[in-house]
């Protein structure tokens, strides 16, 4: 939509902060890591990375091994964590040989600083996910659904209002909540979004991306798996912010100069993920999952013969990842597969 004029839907607002080609947050820089506006777990610590491929070398087995598969990280960011998986998987042969590296990026920006980092490595870029022609696929996707633009509804005195953002003639924002037919929304969803809430917190995008994943899974081998932050609860809230330099910001002040973010409300996903006919093999938190594959374990071996400093280095980065104040809680993991399939490990 035109920004000149007065009036646009939350989506859109946040699609022009962080999307616009010119000028979006995620087109014009690079926000990851202590320098930067926030940090994600593979740039906390390599163990991260190193479970999760542990974790795709065990499903691989699961699926008994098939000789092509598309291992695809959703938003790589600055191509981090596909760097230290790749590294990791070449110590696996046999599954290396079998697998196709790609990464689905929007951000030219973001796509060049992840080129530079994985030059000496056989890696696809893809903008769309019908570029997957056929096969067997394994998505992971980490902090990126958080990403995509969401829309808000709000039940006042009993009617649903969605929430739009105005801008007056010297560019300042402000919300207005104006009225909306929920009905025609669930009829696009597909359910009954609605039921025994008081808030709705939904992306259009987030739900489009689940539907073309899902017609790759459900007559191939494969999985897709989420880590986000987000919550379990099935009522909905209103959890938009925007963050700049690891602290929240003013979502208009900071308009294409931070990023805007909103928890997944991973009960819903589960009901997406049931109407769109694959399973859900299990939901934890980021803490259960990376215990279960053996991180304190690998901690353990890597810090074995260190110098006091950095085995010190190694454990706060560990506590980072797992501690139930820090990432642990926080985040949460979720695996989709077809109905086939049955794979509970770190669940």
């Amino acid at each position: 939509m035109n920004l000149n004029k007065k009036i646009f839907a939350l989506d859109e607002f946040i699609n022009q902060a962080l999307y616009n080609p010119k000028d979006g947050y995620y087109m014009k820089n690079n926000p990851f890591g202590e320098k930067g506006d926030f940090i994600t777990s593979p740039n906390v610590s390599i163990l991260f990375s190193e479970m999760l491929s542990i974790w795709t070398i065990l499903l691989w087995q699961n699926l008994k091994c098939p000789k092509k598969i598309n291992l695809i990280e959703l938003g790589s960011g600055n191509g981090q964590m596909i760097y230290d998986m790749i590294c990791t998987l070449k110590n696996f042969p046999k599954f290396y040989k079998s697998c196709n590296f790609i990464i689905l990026e929007k951000s030219p920006y973001l796509k060049k600083i992840q080129k530079e980092k994985l030059k000496n490595f056989k890696v696809k870029w893809i903008k769309n996910l019908n570029e997957i022609k056929k096969g067997n696929n394994i998505f992971i996707a980490n902090e990126f659904f958080d990403a995509l633009p969401v829309k808000q509804f709000f039940k006042i005195k009993n009617k649903w209002l969605e929430r739009f953002v105005i801008m007056d003639k010297n560019n300042n924002k402000s919300f207005i909540n104006l009225d909306s037919n929920i009905k025609k929304i669930e009829k696009k969803i597909g359910f009954k979004i609605s039921k025994n809430q008081k808030v709705i917190e939904y992306s259009p995008q987030t739900l489009e991306y689940l539907k073309d994943i899902s017609k790759k899974l459900i007559n191939n081998k494969g999985a897709l798996l989420i880590i986000d932050y987000g919550y379990l609860e099935g009522s909905m809230k209103d959890t938009l912010i925007a963050i700049k330099k690891h602290a929240i910001s003013n979502l208009f002040k900071e308009f294409k100069n931070s990023d805007i973010t909103y928890k997944l409300n991973f009960k819903l996903l589960k009901k997406i993920t049931n109407i769109l006919k694959l399973k859900c093999q299990g939901i934890t938190t980021q803490r259960n999952f990376l215990i279960n594959l053996g991180i304190q374990q690998r901690a353990e071996i890597l810090s074995r013969n260190l110098p006091f400093s950095k085995k010190a280095d190694i454990y706060y980065r560990l506590k980072r990842l797992i501690d139930k104040s820090q990432m642990g809680n926080l985040f949460k993991v979720m695996l989709i597969t077809n109905k086939k399939t049955n794979f509970k490990v770190g669940f």
